[in-house]
């Protein structure tokens, strides 16, 4: 090595390996009813932004309920601007945002309502305020270790698989850009369900029918499948109790 060499600085002296363990960005989404909102209240120190009334009887700190975009932001704001102790924070629901979202696209450009912004413009719009609230959650998981968990109803949407024919599966009640948009942003997307089984019976006439068993275990899906959307970036079992302890027990690899 010449002495030229020798003066160099050493480009790779800034790197560094860390490990420094983060709470997880997390979506749940099922139908109504199912313990989404229970499954949030149970996380460490939740507090909730609700968009609908869909606490019921849960005691849990929350926000006014929210009606319009700016509040949402505004909301975010606050926990990251003041002093508190909460960790976790709790969006309820996603498709009552898309809502709140479509109307201030609509208002910002001066319509009633995003469908009459030409061309489907206004959902390539939205997408900007959906990063203002998704950015507004990365803030507050990085600088003051909060748990975000977003919650959404579901939908059941013909999916187009190219190696197979087109079949129904469920998926987050969201326009499908938005639903992309947050989908990747998720690192756990978790789908509430049941267990629902079927057998063929006696019908009418001697026919066969199908009826549907089972069905009073609710389940965490955590992997997709073609019945619904799911995933994880955390080695998770397939299935897990719908119930926020069993979910960080095999987040910790103690399942």
């Amino acid at each position: 090595m010449s002495k030229k060499d020798e003066a160099k600085p050493n480009a790779l002296a800034g790197v560094i390996r860390r490990n420094e363990q983060k709470p997880p960005r997390v979506v749940i989404y099922g139908p109504p009813k199912i313990g989404k909102t229970t499954f949030a209240a149970m996380a460490p120190n939740p507090i909730f932004l609700c968009i609908e009334e869909g606490l019921g009887s849960l005691e849990v700190d929350h926000f006014d309920l929210i009606t319009s975009f700016d509040q949402v932001l505004h909301n975010l704001a606050l926990l990251w601007n003041e002093e508190h102790q909460y960790q976790t924070v709790v969006l309820d629901s996603l498709d009552w945002l898309e809502a709140l979202i479509w109307k201030q696209v609509a208002l910002d450009n001066g319509k009633n309502s995003i469908e009459e912004i030409g061309y489907a413009k206004g959902y390539i719009f939205a997408l900007e305020y959906w990063k203002q609230v998704l950015d507004g959650f990365n803030a507050l998981r990085e600088h003051k270790g909060m748990m975000p968990i977003l919650i959404s109803h579901s939908q059941v949407k013909p999916f187009n698989n190219p190696m197979t024919d087109p079949y129904d599966r469920y998926s987050m009640k969201l326009h499908e850009k938005a639903r992309a948009l947050v989908e990747e942003w998720a690192e756990c997307i978790l789908f509430a369900g049941s267990k629902v089984f079927t057998r063929k019976v006696d019908g009418k006439g001697g026919q066969k029918v199908t009826r549907a068993i089972g069905g009073d275990e609710r389940i965490l899906f955590t992997t997709e499948s073609p019945a619904f959307v799911a995933g994880s970036r955390y080695a998770l079992p397939d299935e897990l109790p719908l119930n926020f302890n069993a979910f960080m027990e095999a987040l910790a690899g103690k399942e």
